[in-house]
């Protein structure tokens, strides 16, 4: 088998297609995450914090200098980055917890068997008595 033709059989299988969908769809949303954190949820949250933004924090290794800019340690912006992360997590997490409970409903629930009209339980019951006999 050639390998363009087997890249192409692997390619077009569905768990692939899937999972591609799955990573653009999770792409926009880490996005809208993004922004929610950055815009949304860090200004009250620097505001209470005496008004630090948090992107704004760093330690400066070395100052800067005619030739060089300084080296800073930008460990607001990796604040920033592991709130967005968990934010992420948390409604990935709520995301997959509500769709096990939904497939868990599924099948929990199996169609009961119906109970018969109170007509054909007595036929039955007839029908019993006539082939005793």
């Amino acid at each position: 088998m050639s390998l363009v033709k087997e890249f192409k059989e692997f390619a077009m299988k569905g768990n692939v297609v899937d999972m591609a969908v799955g990573i653009i769809i999770g792409a926009a949303f880490g996005k809208i995450v993004s922004s929610l954190v950055a815009d949304v949820l860090m200004p009250p949250l620097g505001m209470m914090m005496g008004g630090v933004d948090f992107t704004d924090l760093k330690l400066i290794l070395a100052d800067a200098t005619a030739t060089a800019p300084a080296v800073t340690l930008n460990y607001g912006t990796f604040i920033q980055t592991v709130i967005d992360f968990l934010i992420v997590a948390f409604a990935i997490f709520m995301l997959i917890k509500g769709m096990n409970s939904m497939k868990r409903k599924e099948v929990a629930a199996p169609a009961a068997p119906a109970k018969p009209p109170a007509q054909e339980v007595l036929l039955a019951e007839i029908r019993d008595i006539l082939r005793q006999k």
